[in-house]
Formats: C-alpha cells, structure tokens, sequence
C-alpha cells in the first residue's frame, strides 16, 4: 500500500513537471531514471515472497537428490487431467521449485492433478547440457508409474511452465522429434496433448537470450549457437518446429525479461510451421504476474487451460 502510494506521488511530480524537465533532460534519459519509481509490475522479490504452499507426495523421479516433483490431486473423484509444472529461474541453482508452488496449488483446486518437477540446473553438480534436459524429460516420463497408484489421465497431459520453464515446457511437447543420435533422445516419451508457456524462451539462439540472466544460455548448453549448434538444434523448441501440438503463449506486454517481441517471433514461427499455436498478450502485465494466481493475469491461464482441455 504505501509503496503504491509512493507510486502515485511521483507519477503526478511526472505529469505535472515531464515537459518542463524536457527541456533541459533529453526523454529518452529522463524515462529511463524515472520508470523504476513508479514501475507497476511484480518483480522477482515479490515473486520469492509468496509463502510455498505444500503438496499432497513428494516423489523422487531418479536416483539424484533433486531429480523429484511434487504431486498434487483435486478431491474429486474420478481420473484427473495433469498438468506438468515446470518452474523457471532462468535455469539457474538459486530458483527452485518453491515459488511456483502457489500457482500448482490453485490450479489443482481447480480439478487438475499437478505434477511440479525439480530438476538439476546451473550452478548444481550434474545442471546444465545435457542433464537439465534429461532430467525434465524424465519427470515427465515417471507419470507412467504415477498411473498405477494414482488416478490420473494420461490421455489429457499438458505441460505448463514458466520463463525458462516455458521453454522446458515446450521441449517436453516437442522432444518427440529429436533424432536417435541426440543426447537427449528417448524411446518412446510421454504424449503432451498441448502447452502451455508463461513467459517462455521458445528460441535459444535469439541475440538476446545469449546475454539473458548474466549469460545463463550459454552456461546451460554449454556453448553458443555457433559452438554447439547441434545442442541448440535439439534444445530449442523454435528448431524442433511444427510441434505438433496445440500451444498457448501468455505474454506481459510489460515484460523486460522475455521480451513480447520474442514471443511474437515464436509464435510466428510455429503458426508458419503448421502447429496450432495462440499468442495471448496481457497488457498490464511484466513477467511475472502471469504465474501468480491472485493476479488479474491468472484468469487469462484459467482460459487457456478450459481451451486445451476442450472445457
């Protein structure tokens, strides 16, 4: 409350006095030192702030300490429809699971079982190529033995995830099309019925992912595009196009961190290749309202989750 009301201060010390100070401060300059006074969007220390929400089984998907996923089911009866959450943190150690956790919950009270998948990333022993990869596809892979203990649907799977987690989220959906000499080849992966990315990085190689997060693309291939072009071709989903799945891409227009004009490449990009692909931009969001269930932005994943699951 009182950081909005600070907001609101300087926002009229703006309109009142912006073209007077022009004058004298070129705009370009004078927005870019009085946009972070008044910026309405969360940042990652609201994000982080959130209170985790716990889940019903925590499940080890592998030998590895973090290769485990939280599970969690509606009180209905019946079989559930899942959901594979996969958190984002710009694949970096310091970000795990835990803040999404809120989001899993909702989305589960809403009649979904949700499957949230820890994985190894960089900055862990193990994290980065071909692992972070691996791992993910392995979590997903375990719902075949989640089945027989729990009731849910695997004929109605997507995978949902956000920022580096949409990217993840969309490799899982298209991991079907890499070829047997790819590290990360698998027989025979779990059927995605459609995806859903919050913010997702949906192309690796993009200029500006190569500086995103302090470099992080990089660290996790293990390389430029240039160096390892054949890790991009088999990790980046924009390579592995048409997925051949329906895709819904959730944007803040406001977002910094991916920025609407990668999202719209992406989108155009899939909508060329054939795929069923839908590009949802929010307007008074950034990057991380999208994955927050108490936000206006939620309601725009509540419509993309009815559409996919044919409500």
């Amino acid at each position: 409350m009182i950081r909005k009301k600070v907001r609101g201060v300087f926002q009229r010390l703006v309109d009142d006095y912006f073209w007077k100070m022009c004058r004298v401060v070129p705009a370009a300059l004078l927005l870019s030192l009085i946009t972070p006074l008044f910026s309405q969007y969360m940042t990652v220390e609201d994000l982080l702030s959130l209170a985790p929400t716990p889940a019903d089984h925590v499940i080890a998907y592998g030998e590895h300490p973090l290769q485990f996923g939280q599970l969690r089911l509606p009180e209905r009866e019946g079989l559930h429809p899942v959901i594979i959450i996969i958190h984002g943190g710009c694949w970096l150690s310091q970000y795990d699971l835990h803040h999404i956790s809120p989001l899993a919950t909702a989305l589960t009270k809403e009649g979904f079982a949700t499957w949230s998948l820890e994985y190894r990333r960089v900055g862990n022993e193990g994290g980065g190529w071909p692992n972070t990869f691996c791992d993910v596809a392995r979590g997903a892979d375990y719902l075949r033995e989640l089945v027989k203990t729990y009731p849910l649907d695997l004929n109605r799977v997507i995978t949902l995830g956000h920022s580096a987690g949409g990217h993840l989220a969309l490799w899982l959906a298209a991991r079907h099309k890499l070829p047997r000499t790819s590290p990360l080849y698998a027989d025979n992966p779990l059927t995605v019925h459609g995806v859903i990315s919050l913010a997702g990085v949906g192309d690796l190689s993009r200029p500006e992912y190569q500086k995103l997060c302090g470099g992080v693309v990089p660290k996790l291939m293990g390389g430029n595009p240039s160096t390892v072009a054949a890790r991009y071709a088999h990790g980046s989903p924009v390579e592995l196009l048409p997925l051949g799945v329906p895709q819904i891409l959730v944007q803040g227009a406001g977002d910094t961190t991916v920025s609407p004009a990668s999202a719209q490449a992406y989108h155009d990009a899939a909508r060329k290749s054939g795929d069923e692909v839908q590009l949802v931009m929010i307007q008074q969001a950034g990057h991380f309202e999208v994955v927050v269930p108490t936000t206006d932005s939620y309601r725009e994943v509540q419509k993309a989750l009815c559409s996919l699951m044919g409500k």
